[in-house]
């Protein structure tokens, strides 16, 4: 006689919370899972592209798409929203890149509480860029990690992580597309573990915290008196949000990722060095390739057909 087979435990009724393209991911292997998603909360419907047309989030498009209800509050305090998350009763609420404060009232509607996926290995890189964080700092390792929220900045007890390593030449971009696919295995790993009862929440150590704020244009200037390295990063670690620039005859050049160079003339820091096929610029040590640049107003173009355009004259500085 065979014994019976161990039944499935039941999945969850999840609110799922998120906004931009890497939270995609997310949603998708929840809609694809055994668990139910009630309804997804976003951001409100924001102008986007040349016409400046009211457009509606990746995640809610999403959505959208699968015929699941789109909650767009201006706040997730508001008292519609919380009558509403009330009223669906969620037994968890997964989170990825939603980008607003969940407050306490809601926090504590659903039984196992709101789960996010953070975009680095906690206690490490805590805030609004954690990607960008691990780019400019130089780190060989980062990855993904669901915890608990709390009230705390990215404080609550951890579920589990996932690793990726950090490439050369990773800019953010490429970098949080590798994590936001593994953090969405994560996620739903998670999810199961918490329907199993098998998962709980284990406290963050006190050691190792470090905070990366919200990075903005000012941040991403790139300071050409730095070190080629510290160049190098910088300009990565801001591709393709909020994208690096400089100055170039008083006017802003936005500069795609750069390139190390070997046995190179000696330049001041910004000088720029004009070649048939490359540009060099100066740096605190040795110069750095310019890749492509982006003109006010126009498409990016290799820094070579820039170059001819402008007609470089000889001592000319990017500052």
């Amino acid at each position: 006689m065979r014994p019976a087979r161990r039944a499935e435990p039941s999945g969850l009724r999840l609110l799922f919370a998120g906004t931009p393209e890497p939270a995609v991911p997310s949603l998708r292997a929840l809609l694809e899972s055994r668990h139910e998603v009630v309804a997804v909360l976003t951001r409100p419907d924001a102008p986007a592209g040349r016409g400046r047309r009211l457009t509606r989030s990746p995640v809610g498009a999403l959505a959208d798409d699968a015929g699941v209800p789109v909650l767009t509050p201006r706040r997730p305090a508001d008292p519609e929203f919380l009558d509403a998350l009330r009223a669906l009763a969620p037994d968890c609420c997964p989170v990825v890149a939603y980008g607003a404060l969940i407050p306490r009232a809601a926090l504590d509607v659903p039984p196992h509480g709101w789960v996010n996926l953070h975009f680095s290995l906690l206690p490490a890189w805590r805030g609004a860029a954690p990607v960008q964080a691990a780019v400019r700092s130089g780190d060989g390792v980062t990855g993904a990690t669901t915890f608990r929220l709390e009230e705390g900045l990215d404080t609550g007890p951890t579920f589990g992580v996932v690793t990726e390593a950090v490439r050369p030449d990773d800019t953010a971009g490429t970098l949080l597309e590798r994590l936001a696919g593994s953090g969405a295995g994560l996620l739903l790993a998670t999810m199961d573990g918490i329907a199993a009862g098998s998962l709980c929440p284990v406290p963050q150590p006190a050691d190792g915290v470090s905070i990366a704020p919200k990075v903005t244009v000012a941040d991403a200037e790139i300071d050409w008196a730095a070190p080629r390295l510290a160049v190098d990063r910088l300009v990565r670690s801001v591709t393709p949000v909020p994208g690096a620039w400089t100055t170039f005859r008083g006017e802003r050049l936005g500069v795609g990722p750069v390139r190390a160079v070997e046995a190179t003339p000696p330049l001041k820091p910004g000088e720029l060095h004009p070649e048939k096929r490359r540009v060099l610029v100066g740096t605190a040590g040795d110069a750095v390739e310019l890749g492509e640049v982006r003109p006010v107003g126009k498409r990016a173009m290799p820094a070579a057909d820039w170059a001819r355009g402008v007609r470089i004259e000889p001592g000319e500085l990017l500052s």
